[in-house]
């Protein structure tokens, strides 16, 4: 005989997999269709609409409002790999952005039930605001395994009445992510200070002023060195090294974005241009873009790594798990010998970490404000340089 609160538990969720039944029931079919003619059927719970974009999966078990509204996800459209996607509902403190790009969300369960205290608007109501296409009753299993065997695909995403075979030519005929350009559309237009009101300084390591290239950069970045006492300046994308040092800043940030980082080979060219000047840390692009600066090259991964990732440290040997979101990586084989890798992938033992031997100069693939917090301890690292 089971416990009463799991009797409980369990009525709720059969009462909550009803409600969704019944709520989905009155929706507008959708379907997913991607280039290479497979096709994924579900049920519309975002705008009614068309949109394109690189397909990827993400394995993260929550926080699904941060990842829309991320910018790294820019361009693509985003397949859920937890089996249920919204019970918590949204709320305006937990954006990573103004504006979410994302291209489209796919789910296998959609909760139209919301249940925490923190939540404003459901999630459905978040994608209808913000013009998101989105559809639950996907297989999201078997469409992550096509991708896992077959690599990462252009794709479709539509609400209401269109055809497989329209949908399938549109996919073929979709830009490529290499041929995007996406950080000139989403950096800051001009030097601005950055603060906001709710931020805590809860550990004030420094008063330090921080430059931060805005390549998209996630909301949570900011609030985590704002919270350490550190001063930050957004500066654009494309600001060049020498307008930088005339802020006269103690360290650089270079921050996450979307796309392919070989397309911005003018910003990695400042970039070079600042390493013996000041202390760098660079996150998620940024971090390709200081493997560029460095000399390195990029490399395209066969499915990326979006979600939870385990990464050890090659000093201590530590593995964290840390949150991941892009379909690019440095080359080891081309970094020069004054640098050393200071993090590797568990599972594919793909470059996770930069360290400069003699400069105090660093970077992480992943981002250690987002997800588990397991690397957080990497701001206080670099502001205490």
């Amino acid at each position: 005989m089971l416990p009463i609160d799991s009797c409980m538990r369990k009525s709720y969720s059969i009462a909550n997999m009803e409600h969704t039944k019944i709520a989905l029931a009155k929706r507008v079919r959708g379907l997913l269709a991607l280039e290479d003619g497979h096709c994924f059927p579900g049920i519309s719970v975002g705008f009614e609409g068309l949109s394109s974009g690189e397909v990827v999966f993400n394995t993260a078990p929550t926080g699904y409002q941060e990842i829309i509204s991320d910018m790294s996800n820019a361009g693509h459209i985003v397949a859920m790999t937890a089996p249920q996607v919204g019970n918590v509902g949204v709320n305006p403190e937990d954006d990573e952005s103004v504006k979410p790009l994302l291209r489209g969300l796919l789910m296998r369960e959609f909760s139209s039930r919301v249940s925490n205290w923190r939540a404003t608007e459901g999630l459905d109501d978040f994608l209808l605001r913000h013009k998101i296409v989105a559809l639950s009753e996907i297989d999201t299993r078997s469409l992550t395994q096509h991708l896992c065997a077959h690599g990462l695909k252009r794709g479709v995403i539509a609400a209401g009445d269109w055809s497989a075979g329209e949908l399938i030519q549109k996919a073929k005929e979709a830009p490529r992510l290499e041929e995007m350009d996406f950080v000139d559309q989403l950096t800051v237009s001009e030097i601005i200070e950055w603060s906001e009101p709710k931020t805590e300084v809860r550990d004030p390591i420094c008063s330090k002023k921080i430059v931060v290239f805005d390549f998209g950069v996630r909301r949570s970045i900011l609030r985590s060195l704002a919270s350490l006492g550190a001063k930050i300046v957004l500066v654009p994308a494309r600001t060049s090294a020498a307008d930088v040092l005339k802020l006269q800043p103690d360290g650089v940030v270079l921050s996450n974005g979307p796309g392919d980082p070989a397309r911005l080979k003018s910003i990695a060219a400042e970039i070079a241009k600042l390493i013996d000047c000041i202390p760098i840390l660079g996150i998620c692009l940024g971090h390709q873009l200081l493997g560029m600066a460095l000399g390195a090259s990029t490399c395209r991964l066969p499915f990326g790594h979006w979600g939870t990732q385990p990464v050890r440290d090659t000093r201590t040997g530590k593995i964290a798990i840390t949150f991941q979101d892009h379909s690019f990586c440095v080359d080891p084989q081309t970094l020069p010998p004054e640098v050393e890798v200071s993090h590797v992938n568990v599972q594919d033992g793909t470059v996770e970490g930069l360290r400069h031997k003699n400069l105090p100069v660093f970077s992480v693939q992943f981002c250690p404000a987002s997800g588990p917090h397991e690397s957080a301890h990497l701001f206080e690292q670099f502001l205490r340089l």
